[in-house]
């Protein structure tokens, strides 16, 4: 098996998924450990010197003015981990929960937090060993970070609270029992580092990220798809005009779209029909479509800086020439505005996206404008077709115009004023995975119909359709009556979010990603 080597500095969404899925294991680089020994002697000087600053020998949010007795520096910690995991809601997945763990970890890793590792090597250990805190989701307002949720994982590394190991959900104590592992021990500050940072919110966001790497260009696999069931022209997506509007995304889609619709015959069937134009779902989808490119690529590149940064307060900076309390830094990276806005402007790109294929199936379903079966029944009036796989459509898109609706417009203030402006960005890249499985839905139901309607063509479609459509083909047949239609999209949803058919595709066709 695969091990990824971390050092705070070089993790990629695409790690953070293979560790999360249990396709790769973890080791902590030697050099990133000496860091974080260099900042925890940063931390121990500081107590030893009986300097008081804020996160080692202090209260936290509004208890900031409180400082508290050498002797109960490691009870604080085990206070803070304790009465901060307080999450509710259902818990989130194992995946998830691995992602933000390995991000946590990362972040530690760089060496500017002062935590002894100790509890890194406890995360590495879980990790390897599949054990997996039980999370509840709710709870992050996305500044301090993600504190309700991290808890939960702190907890576990101490040996309380619940896990799930080998399947089942047991004690913590008693996974780390049967893995030879003992309760990690909290110094000064390490309770704090565990949990002040952003990583529910960067895995949430990494997950999002390595699922819109394979669905994306497959949305334009399954847009040609439908170009060839409407016999349109592909006029529209020619260089020429892009360049006079040249939008990268824009650029990107109508570029792609052109390569995979080449050597299409259905493109000359176009010349002499009576249709001038061809619909706005159909013409504009490189517009359109080239937001959402955009959108997932300034994902992207948020995330490769955010996958590497440190997010928690205070930080340490050492300093051994002239030690003291200048060493420490009191800051607000654990700020989660940027990776909320970020999730909620990729979630309403999709929505506007998805509300377009939507827009194409009713023209391929409405026989006054395709010419071809209505709702694709093969008897009209007895039979239904396909009619109501676009209702479905309707009701996922529904939904996803609910999430739309942007959760880093609001905020709250919490602790006493203290913190009087929050993120909610855990809020809103828990939304965007939602919305994604929403845009799939809709997504699966364009390729169900588009799939039926090429049925009918009476000429070949470019190769690169004809392999998709063969690929629909292997799980879903073509209808001959009237069925229940639920199994089909149950079977296209789930090799959508797989990605195997975009590695497929990608390996003979000129499929191109928004980050690779």
């Amino acid at each position: 098996m695969r091990t990824v080597l971390l050092d705070g500095r070089n993790l990629t969404a695409e790690a953070v998924v293979a560790i999360a899925e249990s396709r790769a294991t973890v080791e902590c680089a030697p050099d990133a450990l000496e860091r974080v020994r260099v900042a925890r002697a940063t931390v121990e000087g500081i107590i030893e010197r009986g300097e008081t600053v804020y996160g080692i020998n202090t209260g936290f949010g509004a208890l900031v003015n409180t400082t508290i007795d050498a002797l109960d520096l490691e009870r604080l910690q085990l206070n803070l981990i304790r009465s901060h995991a307080t999450a509710v809601g259902e818990p989130m997945s194992d995946m998830l929960v691995r992602a933000m763990m390995v991000v946590r970890l990362n972040s530690l890793l760089a060496g500017h937090s002062g935590v002894h590792e100790d509890p890194l090597l406890q995360l590495v250990a879980f990790l390897n060993h599949g054990i997996s805190p039980v999370v509840p989701r709710l709870g992050s307002l996305g500044a301090s970070g993600d504190l309700a949720p991290l808890s939960h994982v702190a907890l576990a590394l101490i040996g309380e609270g619940v896990v799930r190991f080998n399947g089942n959900e047991v004690p913590a104590k008693d996974a780390l029992m049967e893995c030879g592992l003992v309760p990690c021990k909290l110094r000064a500050k390490d309770g704090l580092s565990l949990i002040n940072g952003t990583s529910q919110m960067t895995a949430l966001l990494a997950v999002a990220s390595e699922s819109l790497h394979h669905l994306l260009p497959m949305a334009d696999v399954i847009l040609c798809m439908s170009l060839e069931a409407r016999r349109c022209t592909t006029r529209p997506f020619e260089p020429q005009v892009h360049a006079v509007r040249p939008h990268e995304g824009q650029l990107h889609v109508a570029a792609r779209v052109m390569r995979l619709m080449h050597g299409s015959p259905n493109l000359d069937d176009h010349v002499d029909c009576d249709r001038v134009q061809d619909a706005y779902s159909f013409r504009c989808s490189p517009q359109v479509h080239g937001v959402t490119y955009e959108r997932a690529k300034s994902l992207s590149d948020v995330l490769s800086i955010e996958l590497n940064a440190v997010t928690d307060n205070p930080l340490v900076f050492p300093n051994p020439s002239n030690p003291g309390p200048h060493e420490i830094v009191s800051q607000g990276n654990f700020h989660g505005e940027i990776l909320g806005q970020t999730a909620d402007a990729m979630t309403l790109a999709l929505f506007e996206q998805a509300s377009m294929s939507e827009r194409r199936m009713d023209q391929m379903l409405d026989p006054a404008r395709s010419g071809g079966r209505p709702f694709l029944a093969h008897q009209s009036g007895l039979e239904s077709g396909l009619m109501i796989v676009h209702y479905v459509a309707g009701a996922s898109l529904a939904e996803l115009h609910g999430h739309a609706s942007p959760r880093s417009a609001f905020s709250t203030v919490t602790s006493g004023g203290q913190e009087d402006h929050v993120s909610m960005g855990a809020t809103a890249c828990m939304n965007l995975l939602n919305a994604i499985q929403r845009f799939v839905e809709v997504l699966a139901a364009e390729l169900l119909i588009a799939a039926e309607a090429t049925e009918d063509l009476h000429l070949p479609m470019a190769e690169s359709v004809a392999s998709l459509h063969g690929l629909v083909r292997n799980i879903v047949p073509p209808l001959t009556t009237d069925r229940s239609t639920a199994p089909d999209l149950k079977l296209l949803i789930e090799a959508l979010h797989a990605g195997s058919w975009h590695a497929m595709l990608s390996e003979i066709h000129p499929i191109h990603d928004h980050g690779r």
